[in-house]
Formats: structure tokens, C-alpha cells, sequence
């Protein structure tokens, strides 16, 4: 399984147009695998939406995508709104969930690590020993490592019904040890993002 996120930053006040010339596409796009999520940016960057699309392989992406342009309607009709446009596939984590529709919640929460070199592997152990209790605090929607794109990413997403539900998460984690992952050889992170986004109204995540 591969994950790809496409992410693209548009012209501030346009974010409405482009969801909604998205969303009347989409259906027919659909037809040839389907999306896993739409959010665009509340905190973090702003004026960008997110859009990812699983697929079983590379060779399967490329078929599809090569399909989906021969379709009438797609992509949509957005290239007026768009600023730039970056495109990154990740390799789930084994103990990431399926990215299948779900009701979980208004807030999504997408953090981003630059590790450094050869230190992926250790992060998926570390992770793995200590996921199980922090899953029960909020939902994890998604956890893997970059492989074409920027290198060395580690991209992690979390639900949570608002902000306040985050905080409240966040701050039980931390006063009980539950998280982060304790250990870990030092130097192994180098730079860490996060941004908010909420779900499109057609988002199969919410």
C-alpha cells in the first residue's frame, strides 16, 4: 500500500471555489479509486488543501492517473486558483489503520518530521511499543514515511472532535507518560511541522 497526499496552496479567498469544483468532479474520479480524505488548512500554512489517495502499489498509481485524465471533468477546472502544487508518497506504518470513511470528528491534526538519515526504522519500533495507549486517547487516521518526495519524512494524523478535545488530549498524554515515545537516539529528529485542517463536505474522512 502506498499513500499519496497532494497538497496544494491557492490563491487566498479562493479555497470555497476550488472545494466545490473538486466536489463536482470528483464522482466521476471516484469510479477508478476512490479518495480517502479532503481537508484544507485552518492552522499552520493557510490557503492550502490536502487530498490523499491510497493505492496498492506504484505501477497501479500510475495506471490509474494515467486513466483519470482521459476522463471528461478531470481534474477539475481549479488551475486558476492554484499557487503550487507538491505531491509526496508515504509508505504506511505497520500499525497504521486503513484509510476508510470515518466519522471522526471536525478537527485533524497532520504533523510532519524531518528525521534524520537511517532513523526511520528506530521510529516505527519506538512508536510500536507505545501506540496501543495513545490510540485510546484519539483516534490515529494515519503514520508512515515518506518515499518519493522530500526524504527522511515522518508524517503522523490525528482526530479529534475540536480544539479543545486536542488540548485536553494532549495534555493527559504528556502528564501521564503515555506520549511521545520515550528513547531514541539523540539527534534523531531535525525539524518537526504540524498544521490544522478540517474536512470538505465531501471528505470520506470527517
Amino acid at each position: 500500500m502506498i499513500v499519496e497526499m497532494r497538497t496544494y496552496t491557492l490563491k487566498p479567498g479562493t479555497t470555497p471555489q476550488f472545494e466545490e469544483r473538486f466536489a463536482a468532479a470528483l464522482p466521476n474520479r471516484a469510479k477508478l479509486s476512490p479518495l480517502a480524505a479532503f481537508w484544507h488548512s485552518e492552522v499552520g500554512p493557510l490557503n492550502q488543501v490536502i487530498h490523499v489517495w491510497p493505492y496498492e502499489t506504484m505501477d497501479e498509481r500510475t495506471r490509474i492517473r494515467g486513466e483519470a485524465v482521459k476522463m471528461e471533468g478531470w481534474p477539475p477546472n481549479t488551475r486558476e486558483f492554484v499557487v503550487e502544487q507538491k505531491s509526496q508518497i508515504f509508505i504506511p506504518a505497520p500499525f497504521s489503520p486503513k484509510l476508510a470513511p470515518a466519522q471522526h470528528g471536525g478537527l485533524y491534526e497532520i504533523r510532519i518530521y524531518t528525521m534524520a538519515p537511517g532513523m526511520i526504522p528506530e521510529q516505527i519500533e519506538r512508536w510500536s511499543a507505545q501506540i496501543g495507549e495513545r490510540v485510546k486517547l484519539s483516534p490515529l487516521v494515519f503514520a508512515g514515511h515518506s518515499e518519493i518526495g522530500d526524504l527522511n519524512l515522518w508524517c503522523h494524523i490525528w482526530a479529534y472532535k475540536d480544539a479543545a478535545e486536542r488540548f485536553a488530549v494532549r495534555d493527559k498524554a504528556r502528564r501521564e507518560g503515555i506520549w511521545p515515545p520515550k528513547g531514541g537516539a539523540p539527534g534523531r529528529m531535525l525539524k518537526q511541522e504540524n498544521m490544522l485542517v478540517v474536512p470538505a463536505a465531501f471528505s470520506p474522512l470527517k
